[in-house]
């Protein structure tokens, strides 16, 4: 009875390795990708894991301290961490709601005509592919007090004087967003628009046997198909958002969003705990806090919001 075991035992190992053999090209493409997994992802999430129970830094490894799970405790009530939260949440509903608003718009009216729709689709696309500082440099010199968007508004009696917003409470993340939105709502609208796309054209010729209009066709039958591609937008929305770092700081704000904090992201916060204070225990600590909120953002999306699309 052992020996027939050890015989199926062996049958087994021997067909696992004749599989592995008619594979093994296979295996050698794909360890490159696994090799630079190991190395650059799941290596260093252990090690973040492993220093947030100790005050460690740069400068003296050699001091390295054990304060347990006290780095998760000050994470957790640090008010700097909740202002990063608060900034950027303000931040993504004006952001969210604007790209993919506009997107939807421009979705829309591409979907219309016919005349010029590659040129058209290709000069919504290209802020998409063009350098985030840049576009940032060049939004922050329209919006300035010396911009022509606030001259604009000067004459036209909405702002009776320059506004220097970045040193606001609340403009610094709206600003950011509104041009934000300028650079990313092209990505909103080839996704909607290749969703239009994908409507059977026998609805909405049904819907005009009805009587149906364009806005009704527009509020019945396109929004409630377009659920799929505005739910996956939302989601890619709020997680680019939270890791928001670049848009921020390339526009003159210092590691802590400005004097009053005004303009701080999560991650701008982490990465001065690092790079500035050198306390990297904490900084991962606050690093892998900002990955679970992302987790369960997004779980909490697919559970409620995705059930809906279904």
């Amino acid at each position: 009875m052992n020996s027939a075991r050890v015989m199926d035992i062996s049958t087994e190992s021997l067909g696992v390795l004749q599989r592995a053999r008619r594979h093994w090209w296979g295996y050698i493409f794909v360890s490159p990708w696994v090799i630079l997994y190991l190395i650059f992802g799941l290596y260093p999430l252990i090690l973040s894991f492993f220093l947030t129970f100790f005050n460690y830094s740069f400068v003296t490894p050699e001091d390295r301290t054990f304060v347990g799970i006290g780095n998760w405790v000050r994470g957790i009530s640090d008010p700097l961490f909740w202002k990063a939260l608060y900034n950027i949440g303000l931040n993504q509903a004006v952001f969210i709601f604007l790209k993919n608003g506009l997107g939807l718009l421009t979705a829309a009216l591409l979907f219309r005509i016919t005349w010029g729709a590659r040129f058209f689709r290709t000069v919504y696309f290209l802020p998409v592919i063009t350098s985030t500082v840049v576009l940032m440099t060049i939004g922050d010199n329209l919006a300035g007090p010396d911009g022509p968007v606030q001259q604009w508004l000067i004459n036209a009696g909405i702002l009776s004087g320059p506004s220097f917003w970045k040193s606001d409470d609340t403009l610094p993340m709206i600003i950011i967003a509104i041009i934000n939105t300028w650079k990313w709502f092209g990505i909103s609208t080839v996704i909607l628009l290749a969703g239009m796309y994908g409507i059977d054209p026998r609805l909405y010729e049904a819907a005009a046997v009805d009587g149906a209009r364009g806005r009704q066709m527009f509020r019945y039958i396109t929004l409630p198909m377009l659920r799929p591609q505005l739910f996956f937008l939302l989601v890619v929305d709020i997680i680019n958002g939270l890791q928001m770092f670049t848009e921020v700081f390339s526009i003159g704000f210092n590691v802590y969003g400005g004097i009053n904090h005004q303009a701080l992201t999560p991650v701008l916060y982490l990465y001065a705990q690092a790079f500035d204070r050198s306390n990297v225990g904490y900084a991962s600590t606050l690093g892998l806090l900002l990955a679970f909120l992302i987790a369960a953002l997004t779980a909490l999306q697919f559970k409620f919001i995705r059930s809906e699309v279904d």
